[in-house]
């Protein structure tokens, strides 16, 4: 979260003060509404589905796009759990692929990856960082596969001009506490498809038979579940949407002046982007030689006090320390399970990604310091290579 005050404060207050604080049942165009309105804009689709996290919204939307047993998701080996758990979720299987020293996924060992049975390829523009989504949208054309993008680390990223989520056939964002927008806990899904609008907006409320818009919906009614988000995170999140230009400006010009003394140094290398125009500008990436000089490096830059980081150590955002993927645990119950009702035999293990753990083992990540002068980050960025 970069920045919250007044405005969020007095949106909740009429959240409070309006004693609606249900998007349905007398809700109808309030805060949700709008901030959909909003954010379909913002992206340039017609559709978009506020959900009460980043996961949900993967969730719903893979639901969305038809997803179900047998059928398998291909995902980097370098992202948040959530990207292999909403495949599960929805009864289908995680695939695990490598990623570049881009930080995402591989096109090459994504192309590996495909089966008889792959059904959607799953891009995630992890640390804000685009994918390269040219020749990631040319394979799925070529084997006639869906796109889910997972921006949920990119809201407000763009890959040659067009905004991240509006690629592929779907696009997912989450607006947890850590997110470049934020109300504490949430998510949005967005797309073009009304089919698959109407069908991860019924998942997402299963009350959705009961509601105002019922006799507007294109699909059958099915048993969703719930993911709703309430009206205040609603607010918050239109106070928030007003922030996301000021917000990536500042992000991304640190981001640029850091850049340009860095890419001097010749201890390391910058991490190559598939667009640093359309980067968010949250991080960024150094990639060294060997392990050992990433560890010296991380260690000896404590007293800049940037929070910096080899995505190796991050633990949760890495396959090999996904332990109930790993153990093929896809539900709480045996007869549940969506590796029970896999078409093939699907086995992982902790070594299968080794181009991925070498990159990470080999990167080090600076997060950029959003509340620095730009004199300052330009400072610190020159004691780093001094």
């Amino acid at each position: 979260m970069y920045e919250m005050g007044r405005a969020e404060l007095a949106a909740v207050r009429k959240v409070i003060e309006s004693g609606q604080t249900f998007r349905y049942r007398g809700g109808e165009g309030g805060w949700c509404d709008q901030f959909e309105a909003g954010l379909s804009k913002r992206i340039g689709v017609k559709h978009a589905v506020t959900t009460s996290s980043g996961t949900a919204a993967l969730v719903c939307g893979l639901v969305g796009l038809g997803v179900g047993p047998g059928d398998e998701v291909i995902i980097p080996a370098y992202t948040f759990m959530a990207s292999a758990i909403a495949p599960l979720a929805a009864g289908a299987i995680p695939v695990i692929a490598e990623v570049d020293e881009t930080l995402s996924l591989d096109p090459k060992d994504l192309e590996r990856k495909i089966t008889p049975y792959t059904r959607v390829i799953m891009p995630v523009y992890m640390l804000g960082r685009p994918c390269n989504m040219d020749a990631i949208l040319a394979i799925a054309r070529k084997h006639n596969l869906l796109v889910c993008e997972d921006a949920c680390q990119a809201m407000g990223g763009a890959y040659h001009g067009r905004p991240l989520g509006s690629l592929g056939h779907i696009g997912t964002f989450s607006f947890n506490h850590f997110k470049i927008i934020a109300c504490g806990e949430g998510g949005a899904l967005v797309t073009d498809d009304l089919r698959v609008y109407d069908r991860a907006l019924i998942h997402h409320d299963g009350g959705c038979v009961f509601r105002k818009h019922a006799d507007k919906l294109s699909h059958p009614f099915f048993t969703g579940s719930n993911y709703r988000a309430s009206e205040f995170q609603g607010a918050i999140l239109c106070a928030q949407l007003g922030r996301l230009d000021g917000i990536l400006k500042r992000l991304r010009a640190r981001r640029e002046v850091m850049s340009r003394v860095l890419a001097k140094a010749k201890a390391f290398r910058l991490t190559p982007d598939n667009d640093a125009e359309g980067d968010c500008g949250t991080t960024l990436g150094l990639l060294f030689d060997t392990v050992t000089e990433a560890q010296a490096f991380v260690e000896s830059q404590k007293s800049t006090g940037l929070e910096m980081f080899r995505p190796i150590d991050s633990g949760r955002h890495v396959y090999s320390n996904w332990e109930p993927i790993l153990s093929r645990q896809g539900s709480h119950h045996p007869s549940l399970n969506p590796y029970n009702w896999a078409k093939r035999e699907i086995t992982y293990s902790k070594d299968m990604c080794p181009a991925t753990l070498d990159i990470l083992s080999r990167t080090v990540c600076i997060s950029v310091p959003y509340k620095l002068s730009l004199a300052q980050a330009r400072s610190v960025a020159k004691k780093m290579v001094s």
